[in-house]
Parts: C-alpha cells; sequence; structure tokens
C-alpha cells in the first residue's frame, strides 16, 4: 500500500470524492472520505483543491470508498488547506 496523500478524485459517472488516498494493487481506497455533492466554485475543481471548501460547497461524509483503477478519471492533489477538513 502506498500513501498518496489528500486528493480530489474524480471517479467515472459523476462522482467526486476528496479524501485520503492509498493505492492498493487494483484499487484506490479514499479514507476520511467526504463526497463532493457541490463544488460551489466560480473556477472548477483546481480551486477547490488549492482553497479547500467554498462558502455554499456541499461535502458528505461518507466510509471508505474504494475506487477500481480502471474507473478513475483523474486526482487533483490538494493543498494543506484541506488538512483539517480530512485527516
Amino acid at each position: 500500500m502506498q500513501d498518496l496523500g489528500i486528493k480530489i478524485a474524480v471517479v467515472d459517472n459523476g462522482f467526486v470524492y476528496v479524501g485520503r488516498v492509498v493505492e492498493e494493487e487494483h484499487y484506490y481506497v479514499i479514507t476520511n472520505c467526504l463526497n463532493v455533492r457541490k463544488s460551489a466554485t466560480t473556477n472548477g475543481f483546481g480551486q477547490l483543491a488549492i482553497e479547500g471548501p467554498q462558502k455554499g460547497s456541499a461535502l458528505d461524509p461518507c466510509p471508505p470508498v474504494m475506487v477500481p483503477k480502471n474507473r478513475l478519471c483523474h486526482f487533483i492533489e490538494c493543498n494543506g488547506v484541506w488538512m483539517k477538513h480530512v485527516k
């Protein structure tokens, strides 16, 4: 297992999660996970990754999510502002 840090994970079928990502053989496991139901950004998910949750963002806590590697569209690296939201 390799800890990839805190990332926004864009998964096929429109699901978006933010949390601590661990890479396993066939899956990415996202722990301390938040489902991004509404980003409320003016400049997309990059803004969310850099600035953290925006006024009006809807982030729903959820249990760990296992994403098959072939279902991941992409990751966006998050900066330190997310440390207080994702342990």
